[in-house]
């Protein structure tokens, strides 16, 4: 009983450890959970009731699941021996479609829940309500694209050479 009760705990400190090293390693994993907190903001902002944003949890999560995913087919298929090399690709191109999709159709539901006349004036005018508020939206944009792109070490863990990481 101790001993699978010890399991089951380990199980999420194995995914913990997975989210985490997406977080550090994968770009497009770091997107996705940007993108996450402005749609969380924007639904509480526009005042979505309790479906509609169940629709977006549904949506980002789904999203974020489909990036782990990828980046998992990634690092299994990756340096595969050269007669399996075609099919490696086709696997990552497939994965990466697969995230694809679920982003469109998330961006289907956020089109459908937020392009109404009545909820992009409450957005509008959150961010325009003072200069504060403004700076403070562009200014998340900065520590966004700082987040996004620097940082995260993924060309030491992806095993590049230097003069690779120059390029």
């Amino acid at each position: 009983m101790r001993s699978d009760l010890k399991r089951f705990g380990r199980g999420f400190i194995y995914a913990w450890n997975g989210i985490w090293a997406a977080i550090r390693e994968e770009r497009n994993f770091r997107f996705h959970l940007c993108t996450a907190v402005y749609a969380f903001a924007a639904a509480a902002i526009a005042s979505l009731d309790a479906v509609e944003l169940a629709l977006v949890s549904l949506c980002i999560f789904s999203v974020i699941q489909a990036e782990l995913m990828n980046s998992a087919v990634e690092r299994a298929v990756d340096k595969p021996d050269t007669s399996h090399w075609w099919s490696a690709g086709a696997a990552k191109d497939m994965a990466a479609g697969g995230v694809l999709m679920t982003a469109v159709g998330a961006l289907c539901v956020g089109g459908f829940l937020f392009l109404q006349p009545e909820r992009l004036q409450k957005l509008w005018a959150a961010v325009t309500v003072s200069p504060w508020a403004t700076a403070a939206v562009l200014i998340s944009f900065v520590i966004a694209y700082l987040f996004i792109f620097r940082f995260g070490g993924s060309s030491q863990k992806k095993g590049l050479s230097d003069a690779d990481k120059k390029e």
